[in-house]
């Protein structure tokens, strides 16, 4: 694709990267048919090359209205187009670029720009969060069924096992996930000591910064970031071997901690150290001689998006738990979103329950006598409309045990 980018982006850093996945795109549609949100509202500019064009435009100097950032945010930065596209167009990393560039040029109203900032306020930060989810299950008897279903009931969880071991590997306890699933991290640190693994929690860890990121918020998120970086480097120079992702959406970010602060003189190293040693749990034990089930149960795997197309691991869950004696069920269209997203659940609400509808139906289609997935966002997503019980696939391996 040729490209004129216009004075005030030709020569910036955003405008130059902008600039090398824009004529990296062959406009050939490929990517179309697997974009939900096209498949759903059959509008070109809320397919990936619709939105590769507004952007182009948006570069070249062309006037952008709300409209244009409306068909931005309506994208799930699913990354389904990426695994499709055989140019290798980074699709995501150009839609981050665009929405933090209109972000500026069309400045969103009071309601809307509040709603953003209270998501950015609440969910990276567990005590907050906590605080609040507390309250919604104290409350969730007295409140209408509709509201109800999309709080979590509390989780009993297993003991963290915190045994020594020879070998070492850090884990993010993550936001959400730390108050809401907080037997994820504790089924996996069972786990890894089965396999003589010890699995370290760093003091002053926090947020990976993906809420941040995905809302535009770049230098909140680049915060987020250096303060993880600064939290586990201590452990990375004792020989810790890997920093354990449990939450797939937390992983695909961490991943590009290197490239995200690529021209911070000060962390940049230390970044592309730390994407290097993130792993997503299954990547860590797909290779592992793990127990085997005494029962062979049937599961419906909900591969998340930022797994099978942000990291490229399609199909490694399923192998783990096939080798582990699960019976896997057939699932329809399972490259496609549940509707989850981060906060595009709540951001685009309408949208997200049609996927959701969709992606329940084919989970259930089969007869599974339980959903698993490998992201937190997506389990509590899922598990508002499911009717069978929602899990981390990590905790079908720790009943093994």
């Amino acid at each position: 694709m040729q490209t004129h980018l216009g004075a005030e982006f030709r020569n910036s850093v955003q405008g130059r990267e902008a600039d090398s996945i824009l004529r990296s795109c062959v406009h050939c549609g490929f990517c179309i048919a697997t974009c939900p949100t096209y498949q759903l509202l059959g509008d070109e500019l809320d397919g990936p090359r619709g939105r590769i064009y507004l952007i182009k435009e948006m570069l070249e100097g062309s006037e952008v209205s709300e409209k244009t950032r409306n068909h931005l945010d309506r994208c799930l930065t699913c990354c389904a187009c990426e695994t499709t596209c055989p140019s290798g167009v980074r699709y995501g990393r150009l839609v981050d670029i665009g929405r933090e560039i209109i972000e500026h040029k069309v400045p969103r109203g009071v309601m809307d720009k509040f709603t953003r900032y209270l998501l950015r306020q609440v969910f990276p930060y567990p005590a907050r969060f906590g605080f609040l989810l507390n309250i919604g299950q104290l409350f969730k008897p007295l409140l209408p069924r509709l509201l109800a279903k999309n709080i979590p009931a509390k989780q009993k969880t297993t003991t963290w096992i915190r045994q020594s071991h020879a070998r070492s590997m850090l884990v993010l306890q993550g936001c959400v996930q730390s108050v809401a699933t907080p037997n994820t991290n504790s089924a996996s640190a069972r786990i890894l000591d089965h396999l003589g693994i010890e699995l370290i929690a760093a003091n002053g860890a926090g947020c990976c910064g993906a809420v941040s990121h995905h809302l535009s918020a770049s230098e909140e998120a680049l915060d987020f970031m250096r303060s993880n970086i600064d939290a586990w480097w201590p452990q990375i120079e004792k020989g810790a071997e890997a920093i354990v992702i449990t939450a797939s959406g937390c992983g695909a970010v961490i991943k590009q901690y290197g490239l995200l602060l690529q021209h911070d003189v000060a962390y940049a190293d230390k970044a592309k150290k730390v994407s290097a040693l993130a792993r997503d749990i299954s990547e860590v034990l797909i290779n592992e001689p793990l127990p085997i089930a005494k029962t062979r149960t049937r599961v419906a795997f909900h591969s998340p998006c930022t797994l099978q197309h942000g990291q490229q691991l399609a199909g490694v869950v399923e192998t783990i738990l096939q080798n582990a004696g699960f019976e896997l069920c057939r699932i329809e269209d399972a490259h496609l979103c549940c509707g989850s997203a981060g906060t595009y659940s709540i951001l685009q609400a309408a949208l997200s329950q049609r996927l959701l509808k969709n992606k329940v139906q084919a989970l259930q289609a089969d007869q599974p006598e339980i959903i698993a997935t490998a992201n937190i966002g997506c389990q509590l997503h899922i598990a508002t409309t499911a009717d069978k019980p929602v899990v981390h696939w990590i905790e079908l391996l720790e009943r093994n045990l």
